[in-house]
């Protein structure tokens, strides 16, 4: 079923109950895969399947259900997307327990700091499959690189990144799960947009991820070129949509 807007889902959603929560699942799946693959921890790779969390958010969601349409403060995906985070926080620290290294200053408490985007996660994303098996110690020293200068971007920019790039998420949404005004959160985007190239420039990594696109064409870019979500090259034309 089509939705013109995100106003559409909630009274479908009041409508139907679990059988159309299930058909709102179906329409958004895409995009919760991404949200687990990306902020699912490294070492929980190949242990935790990503079908399995959204089983148990589904489920979770169908409980919640009720208590939502009662009082929907957020549209359903920004909903949805929460429980999954939720159930993701779980699993690490069911799987990981005193492991778990330090998340570091909350972006928001809206964010859930066992998820929020850190500059490794960012960095292992952007260099996947970089490399073939035989560069791993190349991909490797990337990695740690790209991850070192990505530390010295601010938190929040580069959660709104991981939100826009990684998550496919438009501009009101990354608002509205940031607790910040729409313009605030073109702004921040923008301005993590152009603080990414120049990271990409200075350690030579923007030229590999290029080469990679030219080596693998049926492979969608990293940083996708689209009306809402510039290219690395024009950070500054197209960064404010509205999503």
């Amino acid at each position: 079923m089509a939705f013109d807007n995100q106003e559409d889902e909630i009274p479908f959603l009041a409508k139907g109950g679990v059988q159309a929560l299930a058909t709102l699942f179906s329409k958004h799946q895409h995009r919760l895969q991404r949200l687990v693959k990306f902020r699912l921890d490294r070492r929980l790779w190949g242990r935790v399947d990503v079908s399995d969390v959204l089983q148990d958010a589904f489920m979770a969601a169908s409980r919640r259900l009720p208590s939502y349409l009662n009082q929907p403060s957020v549209p359903f995906y920004v909903w949805f997307r929460q429980i999954t985070l939720q159930v993701l926080t779980d699993i690490h620290r069911f799987h990981l327990g005193a492991k778990m290294r330090s998340a570091g200053v909350e972006v928001s408490i809206r964010l859930e700091p066992l998820t929020q985007a850190s500059s490794l996660s960012l960095a292992a994303h952007l260099v996947d499959s970089l490399t073939s098996p035989s560069g791993a110690v190349e991909r490797e020293e990337s990695l740690q690189e790209l991850r070192r200068a990505l530390d010295s971007m601010d938190s929040m920019d580069r959660e709104v990144l991981a939100l826009r790039h990684f998550e496919e998420l438009g501009n009101n949404e990354v608002a509205q799960i940031l607790g910040i005004q729409v313009t605030a959160a073109s702004m921040r985007y923008v301005r993590a947009l152009k603080r990414l190239r120049e990271i990409l420039s200075v350690i030579g990594t923007d030229n590999a991820l290029a080469d990679r696109k030219k080596r693998r064409p049926a492979t969608p870019p990293i940083l996708p070129d689209s009306p809402e979500q510039p290219s690395l090259s024009d950070s500054s034309a197209s960064g404010c949509g509205s999503g």
